[in-house]
């Protein structure tokens, strides 16, 4: 089966119960009060790009390029469901995402992810990503790890 990855809406049925997927699965490793969602309608502002994966129609993974100030993309709702993990759908969004932003010329990719997610992190590493201090305006809490890549 072919995993097909597009950039969609994700004001559709089956993104938005993907992404209450995802805003459950944080929540069940991190406080609420650190924990950065973005509801499906703010994905679906100008300044994000949502890219979903698909298993022969199914949404199976989803993750979003947000643009900033500076030209700096931000990483976000990086997700894939247990069913298809292992299979390296978060690298080939995390590629997507950073060929999205290279395309449109910012310089800079960062994240903030959870203290709790080594899988993402072993994704972020493997794209190029270092650990950095805190970006933009996350709190720096022990919650959170961040990254960055440069695309200059």
């Amino acid at each position: 089966m072919a995993i097909e990855i597009a950039i969609e809406t994700p004001l559709q049925d089956d993104v938005r119960g993907l992404v209450k997927e995802l805003n459950d699965t944080l929540l069940e490793l991190t406080p609420p009060e650190h924990c950065y969602h973005m509801t499906v309608e703010q994905m679906a502002d100008n300044d994000t790009t949502v890219f979903i994966a698909r298993d022969n129609g199914l949404a199976i993974g989803c993750g979003a390029l947000k643009r900033h100030d500076g030209a700096v993309g931000e990483v976000k709702r990086m997700y894939t469901r247990p069913s298809h993990r292992g299979q390296k759908i978060g690298a080939r969004i995390v590629e997507r995402i950073e060929a999205l932003a290279r395309n449109e010329g910012l310089k800079r990719l960062v994240l903030e992810t959870g203290d709790r997610h080594p899988a993402a992190w072993t994704v972020y590493e493997r794209a190029g990503f270092s650990r950095c201090g805190p970006v933009l305006d996350y709190p720096d809490t022990e919650w959170s790890v961040f990254y960055e890549k440069s695309l200059a």
